[in-house]
């Protein structure tokens, strides 16, 4: 395939990419709020195990991140205010790398809480902190995909804007 043939096919396949990529982001975001909502104390602990915030900070925003979590994946879902819910997708997905990257440096020994209760973990568990923190990049780049190409099919967006193939101009970016 020569580079004008890929260049040429590029706003026909970018669209549909752009679907797999935000219906992708909504389940992992669906999946960790999902799996925390709960036990909104148990997430609230995950958050103080870090030891960056005070206690009462940790728990109240431990509390929150779930239902954060949720409504992101709603909007993906929905392809709902799709460059915002990236947007604040992305910036989430650095402040988790930062704590992940924080707890390693610093020797502590947690899980990270993303996908469930989290908090120290026991004797002869080890952190899996490399893992995570590629996991969130992976997450990161399909955040950054969405805050570049936000336009995607079957999405409110594209109903709103009466044309979800349209390729967006410089001033629209």
């Amino acid at each position: 395939m020569t580079t004008s043939t890929a260049t040429a096919r590029w706003p026909i396949v970018r669209p549909w990419l752009g679907t797999l990529v935000r219906l992708g982001l909504a389940t992992v975001w669906l999946v960790a709020g999902g799996t925390k909502v709960g036990d909104l104390a148990g997430s609230g602990r995950a958050v103080n195990a870090y030891r960056i915030l005070p206690y009462e900070a940790a728990t109240v925003l431990g509390a929150a991140l779930p239902f954060i979590e949720l409504a992101l994946g709603v909007l993906l879902v929905l392809g709902l205010a799709t460059r915002l819910a990236a947007g604040v997708a992305a910036g989430l997905l650095v402040v988790f790398i930062a704590g992940i990257t924080s707890a390693w440096a610093r020797g502590l020994s947690i899980d990270c809480g993303c996908f469930g209760s989290g908090g120290q973990l026991g004797a002869g568990e080890s952190p899996a902190y490399g893992t995570e923190i590629l996991r969130d990049l992976g997450f990161l780049i399909l955040a950054g995909f969405l805050l570049t190409w936000p336009r995607t099919r079957v999405s409110v967006d594209g109903f709103i804007a009466q044309d979800p193939t349209e390729e967006e101009t410089d001033e629209q970016s």
